[in-house]
């Protein structure tokens, strides 16, 4: 029974798989408006009742495609991180640089889905879940650089935030990826201009 049970789960992760390989590139394709549910499913090899067994519909097809995207930078970042630290880096600029590499190097790795979450075409609500995930980043960024808690700090985390997330979406635009690494090398050293930790000190 364990054997069997076993079995299902990996059909069942691998046929999620097939569909969100399949949502990514109709979504990005023909945008979440005009994407159609059932060449979502021909191009997956399933049917349009599984798609709505694993995922409910298009519009928590199109989230579930976001999350995993989001889930990717999330996990490449914080490696990026701590395999840092483990080196013995322990400047807060440094360590949110090396996330920041981390996560560039997905928006290059995932350009069409940058492309495709950017341009604003998405399910009822959806803006709201960026939002809210751009406020949880510039959190995470405040705890990384040890920033307090005055208005300041905050801005001055949200302004780096911002360089990272503008630096995407150049990454994502660019025709090569020498174009994409001559961004990244740009945004980078403008963090570093900025001298955050000093601001932050001043502050």
């Amino acid at each position: 029974m364990a054997r069997k049970t076993s079995w299902e789960w990996s059909r069942t992760a691998q046929t999620r798989k097939s569909m969100l390989q399949a949502a990514r590139e109709v979504f990005g394709e023909h945008g979440f408006a005009e994407a159609n549910v059932s060449e979502v499913v021909a191009r997956a090899g399933s049917s349009v009742g599984s798609l709505y067994h694993h995922f409910g519909g298009k519009a928590e097809l199109f989230l579930a495609l976001y999350e995993d995207h989001q889930a990717a930078h999330e996990e490449a970042s914080a490696a990026s991180v701590a395999k840092a630290k483990q080196e013995g880096v322990d400047d807060p600029v440094e360590l949110l640089i090396a996330g920041a590499r981390a996560y560039l190097a997905g928006a290059w790795e995932r350009r069409d889905l940058v492309r495709l979450f950017i341009e604003g075409d998405g399910p009822p609500g959806f803006e709201l879940i960026r939002r809210t995930r751009g406020r949880e980043w510039v959190r995470q960024n405040a705890v990384l650089l040890r920033a307090g808690g005055e208005p300041l700090d905050r801005f001055m985390v949200a302004v780096l935030t911002g360089i990272i997330g503008e630096a995407a979406r150049e990454v994502a635009a660019s025709d090569t990826e020498e174009d994409a690494r001559e961004v990244v090398e740009a945004a980078m050293k403008l963090i570093r201009r900025l001298d955050p930790l000093k601001v932050l000190e001043e502050g």
